[in-house]
C-alpha cells in the first residue's frame, strides 16, 4: 500500500497541481484520483475492510439505516512531508469519514478534533491544565490503524514534525 501511495503521488500530475494551490508542500489525490477503490485492487480490498468497520461503527452510533446501506463514496491518498499541515475542516455531504495510517514516522502528528460547541464558548474562561474536558483532542496516528468519525466533526492535522512524510488514506461514506 505504501508503494502504491508513493507511486500515485509521483504520477498524478493533476493532484500535484491541485495540491500546490490547496495543500502547500504536501500531496493529496482528493481532487484528482479520489475513488481509489475503483482503480486499484489494493484499495478495493481496503474498501471491503473499511465497509465492515463502518457498518459496525454505524451500529454503535445507533443509526437507523433501514432500507439503506452505507457506501464508500470516495477514498484518496495524502502525503504530508515535514512542516506541512492540513487546516481545520469537515466533510460536508458525507456521513462517516476516516483515515487509515500507512506511514507514521516518529513525531508525525495525529488527528486533532475540535469540540463542536467551541463557537458557543464566547465568554468562557480558559480550562485548567488538568481539566478532564478539553476544547479539542488529538488522537495519535499509528501505522495500520483506522480512525472513523462522524463527518460533521471539525478536524485538522498540525504541522508534521517528523523527519519523513506522514502518509494516510482518507475516505468518506454516505447513506443516500
Amino acid at each position: 500500500m505504501l508503494r502504491e501511495c508513493l507511486q500515485l503521488a509521483h504520477d498524478d500530475r493533476a493532484g500535484q497541481v491541485w495540491s500546490r494551490r490547496n495543500y502547500p508542500g504536501g500531496y493529496t489525490s482528493y481532487a484528482s484520483v479520489n475513488r481509489m477503490q475503483d482503480v486499484s485492487p489494493t484499495f478495493a480490498d481496503l474498501a471491503r475492510r473499511l465497509s465492515r468497520h463502518a457498518a459496525r461503527f454505524a451500529d454503535v452510533l445507533e443509526y437507523d439505516l433501514t432500507g439503506r446501506a452505507l457506501a464508500l463514496t470516495d477514498c484518496w491518498v495524502n502525503v504530508m512531508p515535514p512542516g506541512v499541515s492540513h487546516s481545520l475542516h469537515l466533510h460536508p455531504l458525507s456521513t462517516l469519514s476516516g483515515t487509515y495510517y500507512v506511514r507514521t514516522p516518529r513525531g508525525a502528528p495525529g488527528l486533532k478534533f475540535e469540540d463542536p460547541r467551541l463557537s458557543r464558548f464566547m465568554a468562557a474562561p480558559p480550562k485548567r491544565a488538568d481539566a478532564a474536558e478539553r476544547h479539542w483532542v488529538v488522537l495519535p496516528a499509528r501505522v495500520g490503524e483506522l480512525l472513523l468519525f462522524e463527518s460533521w466533526l471539525r478536524h485538522e492535522v498540525v504541522a508534521n514534525a517528523a523527519a519523513t512524510p506522514r502518509i494516510s488514506i482518507s475516505f468518506n461514506f454516505g447513506w443516500f
